[in-house]
């Protein structure tokens, strides 16, 4: 039986990465680029508590946790943000926050 290891976790956060880093840059929608952006964070999560257990070390799990309260807390002043724009313009299409006029 194959035991998981250290650089399983490591190849799955740098799979889930290159997801949300191809997903940042493709997106034309804001709510889908906040998808994106969690799979990103949560990644680097995935990275840091692996590599923390691995060692015998909280420091990578502390990190982790304050990097999800991070998340937490942009992901809900994002969500009012778009819900703004959306009243304002009806989409919440990128290419329609191109222009600066108010």
């Amino acid at each position: 039986m194959m035991e998981i290891g250290l650089n399983h976790y490591l190849v799955l956060s740098t799979i889930l990465f290159a997801i949300g880093l191809v997903g940042v840059m493709k997106r034309k929608n804001l709510l889908l680029l906040f998808f994106a952006t969690e799979i990103l964070l949560n990644s680097v999560n995935i990275a840091f508590a692996a590599i923390s257990h691995y060692y015998g070390d909280l420091t990578g799990q502390m990190f982790a946790f304050f990097v999800i309260a991070i998340a937490a807390s942009e992901l809900a002043v994002g969500l009012g943000l778009l819900i703004v724009w959306f009243k304002r313009h009806g989409t919440i299409d990128l290419d329609t926050m191109t222009s600066m006029r108010g």
